[in-house]
């Protein structure tokens, strides 16, 4: 099993950069990918992006393409997920997840770390 835990959310103008991070704990050598959600109030959990453990592959939602960048540093076992130009929309409690095979879902999510971007 592996356990999560997420930081570096905090509160920031729109058009400015936070970088989360993410630390991974346990069983992390069965991780097939680590991924980003993120929830709004009132609104369900999305997928925000993800990135293959091994080979490092990416995946993003299309309205954080070109804004949000997802790296992972082996060696630390931490997943970050570097956001730039945010805007009042991206403001939500963003956790991460770990999946453990390439038809598992997610699971192992962290206690979160609220983003919010004002206009």
């Amino acid at each position: 099993q592996v356990q999560l835990v997420e930081s570096g959310g905090g509160l920031v103008q729109a058009g400015g950069s936070l970088r989360l991070s993410c630390a991974a704990s346990g069983r992390t050598f069965s991780s097939y990918a680590m991924g980003w959600f993120r929830q709004a109030p009132g609104k369900e959990r999305e997928f925000v992006a993800a990135i293959g453990w091994s080979l490092g592959s990416t995946y993003y939602k299309d309205s954080v393409k070109g804004r949000f960048t997802i790296s992972r540093d082996n060696a630390k076992n931490t997943v970050y997920l570097q956001m730039n130009s945010l805007k009042p929309e991206d403001t939500a409690v963003y956790y991460c997840a770990n999946q453990g095979g390439p038809t598992t879902g997610w699971g192992g999510w962290g206690q979160g770390t609220q983003v919010t971007v004002s206009s």
